[in-house]
């Protein structure tokens, strides 16, 4: 699965992590401010699709491909590999293009301050804001848009090729190695559609993954700066971090309720996959031997299916109202929390503008927290598509395969087509 596509895959995702966390420590504690000596100085701050090309901006931009080149080079000559430059340099371009996506809702958070203060003033103060102003702050708004647009279509175009790359490189790697896989049950379905859906999720799930993370070190400080309007929350009183540390908790509470609630659901899509294997390995032995999918057996077989499938949709129910209940306290969470501040809110600064920039920063940071809440299906799926291609590897390196586990065909040879 990984082998095919990167170098010394177990290494090299460990010396990525490692190398990634010393080029963030690197930005934060020295190298973000080596860039004014050399002509990337700031200048007065903006707001818009121009901050995109600032000298702050550009120098990020320029180190993050001095430290993706070094890490290139490094592994370029200590493992070649013939499918380097879309797994690595690939690999770093979408990790910069989520970056560029993080940065433009840092921007939009930005934008949201002054025009909805702007806003705010027009409808409290009849003709005090001139309709050319509300024009241009949407016109800002729409350049941040467009070049969010632009990148993200190029970026999809990119990501289509990346995931089609992988799949080839697991493909070649498999067919290279058919004699000893093609007897494995549902062989062909794997090598066509797994290989395919487990880049797809695999990469999915990784772009998410770094979103997150990035998401995190860009909004944290914003909702820690805009932490000053906070006077007091309820029942609680002031603390330390207020914004910062309710966002966390409540992230981190309904992660933990939903995982304790749906603890069963991941046990039950593994055994419909079971299950749902077992009746298409009698479907397709039927295509090749009239004594296979009798009535009997193929009752017996979708009857399990059956009796699975209204299991889940029980089981269901229960999670199902634990998540959208809290999905709902979700939406109103923040105005509970800032309630107290939106009534003394004038003493403290606290405008429209301000609190849409909180509540957006607060969001931001809750649904990073919330990843593996949003993720849940897909991540079952991926487990079901990894042990199917597992079965893969173990045969071609000569281990053994469990037998309990649910793709393993322990029936015997697949029979011939008659004569």
């Amino acid at each position: 699965m990984f082998v095919s596509f990167f170098p010394s895959p177990r290494t090299f995702f460990w010396s990525a992590a490692a190398w990634s966390l010393f080029a963030v420590l690197l930005w934060f504690f020295a190298a973000r401010d080596w860039g004014a000596p050399l002509g990337f100085a700031a200048k007065e701050p903006t707001i818009g699709p121009a901050t995109f090309v600032s000298g702050p901006f550009l120098w990020f931009d320029l180190y993050f491909l001095i430290v993706t080149a070094v890490f290139a080079l490094f592994w370029w000559f200590k493992s070649p590999h013939p499918w380097f430059v879309w797994s690595v340099l690939g690999s770093a371009l979408i990790i910069f293009v989520v970056y560029f996506q993080v940065q433009v809702s840092v921007e939009i958070n930005k934008w949201q301050g002054p025009f909805f203060d702007l806003l705010q003033k027009a409808l409290g103060t009849p003709n005090a804001v001139r309709v050319e102003e509300i024009y241009s702050g949407l016109t800002t708004f729409a350049g941040i848009a467009f070049a969010a647009i632009a990148v993200a279509v190029a970026n999809r175009y990119f990501v289509n090729h990346y995931i089609f790359r992988w799949r080839t490189a697991m493909n070649e790697y498999l067919i290279s190695h058919w004699q000893k896989l093609r007897t494995i049950e549902g062989a062909s379905q794997r090598v066509q559609d797994d290989t395919m859906r487990f880049a797809r999720i695999s990469e999915g799930l990784g772009v998410d993954m770094v979103s997150a993370v990035m998401t995190l070190i860009a909004f944290l400080p914003i909702l820690h700066e805009l932490e000053a309007k906070v006077e007091t929350l309820p029942i609680i009183g002031a603390i330390p971090y207020p914004l910062v540390t309710l966002a966390v908790l409540w992230a981190l509470i309904g992660t933990g309720f939903l995982a304790v609630i749906g603890i069963k659901l991941p046990g039950l899509e593994f055994r419909n996959q079971r299950v749902e294997a077992a009746y298409r390995k009698e479907l397709v032995y039927g295509e090749d031997s009239p004594d296979r999918v009798k009535p009997d057996v193929a009752s017996a077989l979708f009857a399990a299916v059956r009796h699975n499938y209204f299991t889940i949709y029980l089981h269901y129910i229960y999670f199902n109202i634990a998540r959208v209940t809290y999905n709902q306290i979700d939406t109103i969470f923040p105005y509970i929390v800032l309630a107290p501040s939106i009534v003394v809110g004038a003493s403290f600064g606290l405008t429209w503008g301000i609190l849409q920039r909180i509540l957006g920063a607060f969001g931001r940071v809750r649904d990073a927290f919330q990843i593996l809440i949003d993720s849940w299906t897909t991540l079952i799926e991926l487990a079901s598509i990894y042990k199917r291609l597992r079965a893969f590897e173990a045969t071609i390196a000569g281990e053994p395969i469990n037998p309990r586990s649910e793709y393993v065909d322990t029936s015997g040879p697949t029979p011939s087509a008659p004569s």
